[in-house]
């Protein structure tokens, strides 16, 4: 029933928003997104086979998810409903999927565009797959998640992951174009402010007109923004950035990698970009420690120390002085030689010591504190290193069902060298004492 604004017609008198007004109608219109709907896209692709299977959108906001799912919709001439995983429960989905059935006896299909779908509980995603499988739907989710990680397998099995890309900056460019287009002017910035106002997007095409429609009103007869004028106007945009989701594991999987390839710069910048971001010190201060024992180790013990103080001096100092102590940690672990060999070491023994259960160790490193233990013989045969030459007795200490393993094996970096010389002086000496 028709509500009495939409009577008057004041609904259509009602001054839409620009990216609403500039929303494609067609999927060649769709910018940004050419892998997926170019001439040679994947879901031209599909269409032009005339198929079309259920599909996960993947990826950040403002990239066009919501409109591609519309125009499909269009192009397949399937009955359109969109819900949000935010909003609706089982029995808004009972609702929907009720109404999908009458339709398909009717000989009408339907696309069900479920956005955030990452929000349905595992129980609610299995919810949908009786109604995939029987045609009832042709399900298009969409997810600024990860969906390996946020959707049943089960789901994911029956539906195609389709990832959209974030803008670029020539994307974003052409999408001010197009806003200049409608709003019949140029926008009122020099050419340093319409750079930083595409910067500012951090490419969400939707983000990008919405600056866009902010700095055309802000605007006074013939004013035009330059760079300072602009962020004082629009203020700055926080950067797409979720503490606890991809954003946060992808900015600091990007400066641990950065500091294993000993790129400094790199993992300067991405330091930066996860503490403009609001990431917590503290937890970047815990993994350039990590970083220090996994990437480094005994190539320079020295690093553990740094990134520990770097941790120790941003605990007593707070933001901002303390984040110049974790860049600090992060150039020197950057710099620093680097070895893996006790993270490895340390993953084989841990996979001998799963693999081989409860080994007695050989009885002669064991105490004999009773008279028992020592006539089964604990302790006999042992030999005080202390008291052999060069402090070195040669024994075996491995359990004898396991043998003799070889886990840690240093590299020719650093520290490591004395290191390796003392382990070769050592197995000398046992084949020595051994007789060969």
């Amino acid at each position: 029933m028709a509500d009495l604004f939409s009577s008057a017609g004041l609904d259509r008198a009602a001054v839409r928003p620009l990216a609403d007004r500039l929303r494609p109608t067609r999927l060649a219109d769709v910018v940004g997104q050419d892998h997926l709907v170019g001439p040679d896209g994947t879901i031209t692709r599909m269409l032009r086979s005339g198929s079309l299977g259920s599909l996960i959108f993947w990826g950040p906001p403002g990239t066009g998810k919501t409109t591609v799912a519309r125009l499909l919709a269009g192009e397949t001439k399937l009955h359109f409903e969109q819900i949000s995983a935010i909003f609706s429960g089982v029995a808004d989905l009972k609702k929907v999927f009720e109404a999908a059935r009458g339709r398909r006896l009717s000989g009408q299909g339907t696309l069900l565009f479920v956005d955030e779908i990452h929000r349905f509980n595992r129980a609610q995603q299995d919810g949908f797959l009786p109604v995939m499988e029987d045609g009832t739907i042709v399900l298009v989710g969409a997810t600024t998640e990860n969906p390996s990680f946020e959707l049943n397998a089960a789901l994911l099995s029956r539906a195609h992951v389709l990832v959209f890309k974030a803008h670029d900056e020539a994307a974003i460019g052409r999408l001010l174009e197009r806003a200049e287009m409608e709003l019949g002017r140029p926008l009122p910035l020099d050419a340093e402010a319409r750079g930083v106002l595409i910067r500012m997007a951090d490419g969400d095409g939707r983000a990008a007109i919405t600056l866009a429609e902010d700095v055309a009103r802000a605007a006074g007869p013939g004013e035009v923004f330059d760079a300072a004028t602009l962020q004082a106007v629009v203020q700055r945009r926080a950067p797409i950035y979720d503490k606890g989701q991809d954003g946060h594991y992808n900015l600091i999987s990007a400066l641990h990698k950065s500091v294993r390839g000993s790129d400094p710069d790199a993992a300067l910048y991405y330091l930066a970009r996860m503490v403009d971001a609001g990431e917590d010190p503290l937890f970047i201060a815990r993994r350039v420690v990590r970083m220090a024992v996994e990437d480094i180790g005994l190539a320079d013990p020295q690093a553990l120390v740094v990134a520990n103080a770097a941790k120790d001096a941003y605990d007593f100092l707070g933001s901002p002085e303390g984040e110049l102590a974790i860049a600090q940690a992060v150039v020197y672990v950057a710099t620093a030689p680097k070895s893996n060999a006790v993270y490895t070491a340390w993953k084989a023994a841990r996979r001998a010591a799963e693999e081989g259960g409860s080994l007695v160790p050989p009885k002669h490193i064991l105490n004999a504190p009773t008279k028992l233990m020592g006539r089964e013989g604990y302790g006999a045969g042992y030999q005080y290193d202390h008291d052999q030459p060069d402090a070195f007795s040669g024994q075996d200490y491995f359990p004898e069902k396991l043998g003799r393993r070889s886990f840690y094996e240093p590299v020719e970096r650093g520290f490591e060298r004395d290191i390796r010389k003392r382990l070769d002086w050592w197995e000398k000496l046992r084949r020595e004492r051994r007789g060969g």
